[in-house]
């Protein structure tokens, strides 16, 4: 198959949740389709044991233009300064709401302090960063593209996730929601829904899910055979983002090897 290559000259791509993971893996690849990434993240650090610099730097000594602001998108306002931040590149045109944290646990056992950080991030931060991005595309007068980081979660119920389901349920609805609200604008909002995706960094200290996905821990439900990596989404966003889905919006796109077919 053909390699696919898209061009993001000129426009400014905000990712939050940029330093690590997913976000990391989104960042590099605007960055390498030319746009100037803000990278949105509590630590400018990355989690992921073989990079060797943070995601801005690292976009810096490739020759692009990076910046990291330290940003906690439970807080309102720190999401709005992030998106002033890219004012400073013109204002925003993609914005990546990628950061989430996983809130697992017993149903009936589950603490209501641990529920709220979980909607602090995965929900009011998305609908803050997603708020905060077309206003700033509305005051410029630019069809920008919006894209939300959601996840089977977002229709699939299971075990032990009651409150991660929720939350991720929740962001299916704000993207669909602001979508239809924006679309007369020109701006798009739309979500990529990853299914098991084998991130660099260690699980609760002990082997990381990249050696998990190596002992095939991920490939018996998962009907293409192989384990979902960052880049994965990574692609799906940048497709959402691009032009190439100019008549796409309001669309959750499962990024998940065919898990929810089987």
């Amino acid at each position: 198959m053909g390699d696919v290559h898209y061009d993001f000259a000129d426009e400014t791509a905000v990712v939050t949740g940029g330093a690590s993971g997913i976000g990391r893996s989104i960042a590099l690849e605007f960055a390498e389709a030319d746009a100037t990434v803000i990278v949105a993240d509590q630590r400018a650090d990355p989690k992921d044991p073989d990079a060797d610099l943070p995601t801005h730097e690292t976009i810096e000594e490739a020759g692009g233009t990076a910046e990291f602001v330290e940003t906690d998108v439970s807080d309102p306002e720190q999401v709005r300064s992030v998106v002033e931040a890219a004012r400073e590149y013109g204002g925003v045109d993609v914005m990546v709401n990628n950061a989430g944290v996983f809130v697992g646990g017993s149903f009936t056992e589950y603490d209501a302090d641990d529920l709220d950080t979980g909607y602090g991030v995965n929900v009011r931060g998305m609908f803050v960063g997603t708020q905060a991005a077309a206003s700033d595309m509305l005051d410029r007068g630019v069809e920008g593209s919006i894209v939300n980081t959601a996840s089977i979660s977002s229709n699939l119920a299971q075990h032990g996730q009651v409150a991660y389901d929720t939350t991720k349920g929740a962001l299916r609805m704000l993207t669909r929601g602001a979508a239809l609200e924006l679309a007369e604008e020109g701006i798009r909002v739309n979500a990529t829904a990853p299914g098991q995706i084998a991130t660099e960094f260690t699980e609760n200290g002990t082997e990381s899910t990249q050696e998990r996905a190596g002992d095939g821990e991920f490939l018996k439900p998962i009907p293409m055979g192989r384990a979902g990596f960052p880049k994965d989404v990574a692609d799906a966003t940048l497709y959402l983002a691009s032009d190439a889905a100019a008549y796409t919006t309001g669309e959750l796109l499962a990024v998940d090897g065919g898990w929810q077919i089987c």
